[in-house]
């Protein structure tokens, strides 16, 4: 599955669709543009909290340039910003590659710790890498804030040495309990902490290239979902799972030094003097935690219609190996299904993230809508399926309409709250999403645990997407009304206000008439 938050931002707010906004983001404190929803895998600069009560502009550029003293200078568009976008992209690669590819290591767990007394052995396993995508998304609102608070730079260097930390410790577990923790908590949130602040510095050296920059760092999820599968195949056999994971704490050492990369850009001299002087100043809580994109109707709508549709989604990713083993036994290379979905994620963010371009406003959700009716009958297909090229097939439609999801997430957000509140909006709609994506995959392997075979997991995996695709046709119905509300509230604002200009016009007419008379009859 790709990440969500590789959404791309729409076109006009820094870039072309698939693009966050462009906006400077200063460390430890100061004025900031807002931090834009990623290009990827997802891509996006991630949900940021928005600028402080000092910033004054809401995309990168607007305002004067450095040394003016307010408002963030133009990125320089490129220099020492290729190398930067070469390390987001490899940070967007490794912690989704690996997130993706948890088929392949849910196999060899299954083999490593399974045993034929215990019948409920996949149920079990699948909370290790339930836990772990879960976690990545259940982070966001709060790595938003860290990165907001410390900076870039700290927060993604903290976060791969916890990354590494978790996945080493990972590898010298001899039951499958402690792999919650150390697998599934703390090298996700490693991975979240890290990820997130290798999209938001993007923002930091591009805006005109920022669509560019993000397709590019997109396609790292993309290009290790296509070839990790088949890599951690070839060392499973090899090395075994143990050592498989020590191999794969290379990548996250990598990371580690990655983040070093991520040189902060201060915008003006009033910023300048802040960062000399070492200031650091936590901003008013109600700025931390916006909970004002709530009093939204079609955001709320969407933030519990999208949660709703993703308890079967991550079934798929995570139980979809082991049910060709089942059927199929070891005659065919189960990582194709992978690459399939890989390749065709990464093709249906291009396809439909341009195609979001020439939908107006809110109906943009009805590409979701179709994308959900979508997945969900691919996943009710799964079971249908008795040959190998059938599975094949249905792997290459999933994924296309996955990266449909994917990919219009950040414009939808745009057009429901606005530039100014999307960051907070797509930061707390990332964090519901943690929840049925981490329930979905553990409930299906209990019911193969109870069933002997996955048909009934994967028939019921298709429902939730139909749901939450129906809730979701209701939005733009909704946003439209709100629209012809807030215009009407408009033209009456407008009309008392000029009303009270022609009232206080006469007056001042008036007074000047009655001096003018005053002063010729003395």
């Amino acid at each position: 599955m790709a990440p969500v938050s590789e959404q791309p931002a729409p076109q006009g707010e820094g870039g072309p669709a698939g693009a966050p906004p462009a906006g400077l983001r200063q460390e430890n404190g100061g004025e900031r543009g807002p931090a834009g929803a990623e290009g990827g895998g997802g891509a996006v600069p991630q949900p940021q909290p928005l600028p402080r009560e000092e910033a004054a502009a809401a995309g990168a550029g607007e305002g004067p340039g450095p040394g003016a003293g307010a408002g963030p200078a133009e990125p320089p568009e490129g220099g020492w910003g290729w190398v930067v976008m070469l390390a987001a992209m490899w940070c967007n690669g490794a912690v989704f590659g690996i997130q993706n590819s948890c088929g392949v290591l849910f196999v060899s767990m299954l083999q490593h710790f399974g045993g034929s007394e215990d019948r409920q052995m996949a149920f079990k396993t699948a909370w290790v890498s339930s836990l772990s995508m879960g976690m990545v998304f259940f982070c966001s609102p709060i790595v938003s804030i860290f990165t907001d608070l410390f900076g870039c730079r700290k927060v993604a260097v903290i976060g791969a040495a916890v990354g590494f930390v978790g996945l080493l410790s990972s590898s010298f577990v001899s039951t499958i309990e402690p792999l919650y923790f150390t697998y599934g908590v703390l090298f996700a949130c490693g991975c979240s902490f890290a990820y997130q602040p290798s999209l938001v510095i993007l923002g930091h050296y591009f805006k005109k290239r920022l669509g560019l920059v993000n397709g590019i760092v997109t396609a790292g999820s993309s290009l290790f979902t296509v070839t990790l599968p088949f890599l951690l195949r070839v060392l499973i056999d090899s090395v075994d799972l143990f050592n498989t994971l020590r191999v794969l704490c290379v990548l996250m050492f990598i990371l580690f030094l990655a983040g070093f990369t991520y040189k902060p850009l201060v915008s003006n001299a009033k910023d300048k003097e802040v960062a000399k002087k070492g200031k650091f100043r936590f901003p008013p809580e109600k700025k931390i935690f916006n909970f004002s994109v709530f009093k939204v109707m079609s955001y709320r709508i969407w933030a519990f219609g999208i949660p709703a549709a993703l308890f079967g989604y991550f079934v798929p990713y995570v139980h979809l190996m082991k049910h060709v083993k089942d059927r199929f036994g070891d005659n065919v290379r189960e990582e194709v299904l992978l690459l399939c979905l890989g390749i065709t994620s990464g093709i249906g963010r291009l396809i439909f993230g341009r195609v979001a371009d020439y939908i107006p406003g809110a109906k943009k959700v009805y590409l979701q809508v179709a994308s959900f009716f979508f997945i969900g009958l691919m996943s009710m297909m799964i079971p249908l399926c008795h040959v190998f090229g059938g599975l094949i097939a249905v792997c290459l439609f999933m994924g296309l309409f996955d990266g449909c999801f994917i990919c219009i997430m950040a414009p939808i957000a745009f057009e429901l709250v606005g530039a100014q509140d999307v960051s907070q909006a797509i930061g707390f709609l990332l964090g519901l999403m943690s929840i049925p994506m981490t329930v979905g995959p553990p409930i299906a392997g209990l019911l193969r645990d109870h069933l002997g075979t996955y048909d009934v997991a994967f028939y019921l995996a298709g429902v939730p997407p139909l749901i939450g695709g129906a809730i979701l046709c209701i939005i733009p119905w909704v946003h439209e009304r709100q629209k012809l509300k807030e215009r009407a509230k408009t033209v009456d604002g407008e009309t008392t206000e000029k009303m009270l200009e022609n009232e206080s016009t006469l007056v001042s007419d008036a007074a000047e008439k009655t001096v003018k008379e005053m002063e010729s009859g003395f």
